[in-house]
């Protein structure tokens, strides 16, 4: 198996893909899961079914909300140049995670906005290849070609150097909200309060570097208040007592 295989098994079940379209001026898309180019992977997000509902909308604004751990790079490839072609302000908000073919959607918008417990997260392209030496070498190469894509392209969106980018992807980077904007990975910090806990809840063990997610704080209900102890008022009880002992010496 893959890495590309484990995310997308570790997550199934997990993902959401909705369009909201119904103003005149705004459209909302919610890009909730790991990024395929088909749905044979059942609740991740195809490409093919992203590029046709964008192309549907005809609002003055979309806003795409992000929530991903990844997935396939042609398939991110495929969104990134559909968003870049459309006629919209496409602001990208970066609620939880934007990570792998995921932070190259985000670029790809005109503005980016990343939410103060968000992260982004960039990493060379992997693949995985069987045969002789040849089919071997022929897998790296292609693989260097897609680095070399990626590189120049992450480049010209943040402004950062080709060398600088490089370092990043090989290091499998993750930027937290203030990070980003100070790397050009997003544009501003969303309002609210500040957060070093990422907000997303997906599994990202087939990752290197992935930092580790505490669990949702449960705060517990109070304890019922104990039952105030039974009071016993025992006087008529002596009463009836110091009744028996009188007739009884009478």
């Amino acid at each position: 198996m893959n890495r590309l295989q484990r995310l997308l098994i570790d997550n199934r079940g997990k993902g959401l893909f909705r369009v909201d379209n119904k103003a005149a001026d705004e459209a909302t898309i919610y890009l909730y899961g790991a990024i395929v180019s088909d749905n044979y992977w059942g609740d991740a997000i195809a490409a093919i079914d992203f590029v046709k509902a964008l192309a549907a909308i005809d609002a003055k604004t979309v806003h795409l909300r992000i929530d991903s751990p990844g997935g396939e790079v042609f398939a991110g490839q495929s969104m990134a140049q559909a968003i870049r072609e459309h006629s919209s302000n496409i602001i990208a908000h970066i609620d939880g995670l934007a990570a792998s073919a995921a932070s190259w959607v985000a670029l790809a918008a005109d503005e980016v906005v990343i939410s103060p417990g968000g992260m982004v997260m960039i990493h060379q392209a992997q693949g995985i290849a069987i045969g002789n030496s040849g089919d071997l070498r022929e897998t790296a190469d292609l693989l260097d070609k897609i680095d070399a894509v990626l590189v120049a392209g992450y480049a010209k969106e943040t402004a950062q150097s080709e060398s600088q980018i490089t370092d990043w992807m090989s290091a499998e980077t993750w930027f937290s909200a203030d990070e980003a904007v100070k790397h050009g990975f997003a544009d501003r910090v969303a309002a609210g309060a500040a957060s070093n806990r990422v907000t997303s809840a997906w599994n990202l063990t087939a990752y290197d570097h992935a930092p580790a997610i505490a669990p949702p704080t449960v705060t517990e209900p109070p304890a019922a208040a104990a039952p105030p102890a039974p009071t016993f008022d025992n006087t008529e009880h002596l009463r009836r007592r110091l009744r028996v002992t009188e007739a009884a010496s009478a």
